[in-house]
């Protein structure tokens, strides 16, 4: 069995998480629409953010010395906790690495959290909603909540749980 590993970020780190950036927002372009900046990358600022921000905190997922995911949380410096992006390549999904990266992640920083995605993904839907409940058994709630500064988008919804 491959050595799976959830770690956090380091600088030189850097240009992998970068590339792993641009496949994520690749895949959530599908469910968010939009195009790629005219230079083929993408917005930014929560990666930078994740580099740089206070109270964010960036992990790398990997599957042996092969780079599978990344996760960045905010909000370490506040009540609730949120799991701003997380990303497993297409190439591990469906395997458990994903689960096993979140629970490891949302164990560092025990309290309140919440998780947004989008309806519309509902390979998202059916994952956000099994973590809920391994981590929280029955005691997570689930709303839909505008997308700031974006109203002719769908609502994002969001589950909200507690780890002790």
């Amino acid at each position: 069995m491959t050595l799976f590993t959830v770690r956090p970020v380091i600088p030189s780190d850097r240009a992998v998480v970068e590339r792993l950036w641009l496949m994520f927002r690749h895949d959530m372009s599908e469910f968010q629409g939009g195009l790629p900046l005219p230079d083929a990358t993408f917005r930014s600022e929560r990666l930078e953010s994740a580099f740089t921000g206070p109270g964010w905190a960036a992990y790398l997922l990997s599957s042996g010395d092969r780079p599978a995911g990344f996760a960045f949380v905010r909000g370490l410096d506040g009540p609730v906790r949120v799991l701003n992006s997380f990303f497993v390549v297409r190439g591990a999904r469906r395997s458990g690495l994903g689960l096993r990266a979140v629970k490891e992640v949302i164990a560092r920083h025990p309290g309140r959290w919440e998780i947004a995605f989008q309806d519309a993904n509902a390979g998202a839907v059916a994952f956000w909603r099994r973590v809920a409940t391994e981590l929280a058994g029955d005691a997570w709630t689930e709303e839909h909540r505008p997308v700031p500064g974006k109203p002719d988008v769908p609502p994002d919804t969001w589950i909200s749980f507690a780890t002790a």
